[in-house]
């Protein structure tokens, strides 16, 4: 009879499964590229042989033959067993470590000191809002690289970003700026924080919660930072791995939805007359540079910031956006700037037409 001849299968190595995470990190050889191959792929062998009379023959090298598993199958993440409950999901934690506190890439000075940190205002539908824009913009994974606003690409930085922090923090600091809650208090906005802080490379992470997926509370949906990028997906609670080390955090300067935009409202309305309002918030409106200038104070100034909250730019304002330019107005239009890919004098932190345009269009 011949011999069965073997083959390694190596299949694609962009694979972001759960599985696929915690293989990547314990796999005893080299992956292809920085994150390997699928797991289950990996153990495919194909089997050839000379006759279909020597298969007859020798059953049990067919019986080697293994499928890749796929959503439905008893390893996956949610399987369900023949008697309706969840199987256990497989541990996807991060395989990479984090980068440590620094402040935001391309601008200056360093990041709060412990028992000195600086909590500007946001509310929760700003925190999802920029969450969002790193999930459409699928930002690589990286402890090193930094996003064009300024955070580093790793899972604090990414939180840091949501949160609207001064700087990038990492897992054994985020909670300086938070409050522990409980499971029943949770929030869109809120956090899940784990730090090992005997070996915080070794699966210290942290995720921002979304919102229950289910009325039992068992699944939710996360934000997180992980490879190969960010993303958003169903995740049990608190997390697929160390389960007991998952802790809630809510940020110390979220503010109710309702209170932020009367508080603007009143900034506005109590500094300029009916007279000075602004015409319109399209690009017509773009009343010229000289009112975008240090000791400004006119009503286009405090459009210009209620837009740039808007946006997800408002973690510069300490205070509700007003009709006096401050340094606060100058850095978030920076940072707006900043994310339309501008650089040098193009990112200068003073709105000119084009910023306008983008900004109100």
């Amino acid at each position: 009879m011949t011999a069965p001849v073997f083959e390694e299968f190596d299949p694609a190595s962009d694979c972001d499964c759960p599985g696929c995470a915690h293989r990547q990190r314990v796999s005893p050889r080299p992956l292809p590229g920085r994150f390997g191959g699928h797991p289950a792929a990996r153990g495919i062998v194909i089997v050839a042989t000379a006759t279909s009379a020597a298969l007859a023959a020798a059953p049990t090298a067919v019986a080697g033959v293994r499928s890749p598993s796929g959503p439905d199958s008893p390893d996956a993440p949610g399987h369900r067993d023949g008697r309706g409950a969840r199987a256990v999901p497989v541990d996807p934690e991060p395989a990479t470590p984090q980068g440590r506190r620094s402040p935001l890439h391309g601008h200056g000075g360093e990041p709060a000191a412990p028992g000195d940190v600086e909590t500007p205002a946001t509310t929760r539908a700003e925190i999802i809002n920029r969450a969002k824009i790193w999930v459409a913009a699928q930002v690589p994974y990286s402890m090193d690289e930094y996003w064009s606003d300024g955070y580093r690409q790793d899972c604090s930085g990414y939180v840091s970003m949501a949160w609207g922090l001064a700087g990038n923090e990492w897992t054994g600091s985020l909670d300086q700026f938070g409050v522990r809650i409980t499971k029943e208090e949770l929030e869109p906005g809120d956090i899940l924080l784990y730090h090992n802080p005997d070996n915080p490379e070794s699966g210290s992470h942290v995720v921002i919660f979304g919102g229950w997926t289910d009325y039992t509370h068992t699944y939710y949906l996360v934000y997180e930072q992980t490879p190969p990028h960010t993303q958003s997906r169903p995740t049990p609670y608190p997390y697929w791995s160390n389960a007991d080390k998952y802790v809630p955090y809510r940020y110390k300067g979220v503010t109710p939805e309702k209170a932020r935009a009367m508080a603007g409202t009143r900034a506005v309305a109590g500094s300029a007359g009916p007279s000075r309002q602004p015409a319109s918030h399209g690009v017509s409106g773009y009343p010229g540079r000289n009112l975008f200038r240090p000791g400004a104070d006119n009503p286009y100034v405090a459009q210009l910031g209620r837009r740039l909250v808007e946006k997800g730019f408002g973690r510069f304002y300490a205070t509700p956006p007003g009709p006096r330019w401050k340094e606060a107005d100058r850095r978030a239009v920076e940072a707006f700037q900043r994310s339309q890919g501008w650089r040098g004098g193009a990112a200068d932190g003073y709105p000119g037409p084009e910023t306008w345009r983008r900004l109100f269009s």
